[in-house]
């Protein structure tokens, strides 16, 4: 019984931090290419924030382009841009 109880309390914490790891968060916004530092490409959200994507797809890169994205915070990363908030892009379409 004992063993049941200290497997349960084990998976409870294991399984919640994997659900909370991912974050995933959902955000409409327009692609920009933004001229510093040699270039690159940004997203803007409709809630006025940047957002300095580390993975878009080269299909995506069209400036004023409008898109829904699904993305989490990109943690533990630097960046030369010092533009937006590093994210990892899991899902985009244009809309």
């Amino acid at each position: 019984m004992k063993k049941l109880i200290f497997i349960s309390v084990i998976s409870f914490f294991l399984l919640s931090g994997f659900l909370c790891s991912e974050d995933i968060q959902i955000l409409k916004g327009t692609v920009i290419h933004i001229n510093l530092e040699g270039g690159f490409w940004g997203i803007i959200g409709d809630n006025e924030k940047n957002y300095d994507p580390q993975n878009l797809p080269e299909n995506f890169k069209r400036d004023s382009l409008r898109v829904s994205f699904e993305y989490k915070i990109s943690e533990n990363q630097a960046s030369t841009h010092m533009w937006g908030q590093l994210i990892d892009i899991v899902k985009i379409v244009e809309i």
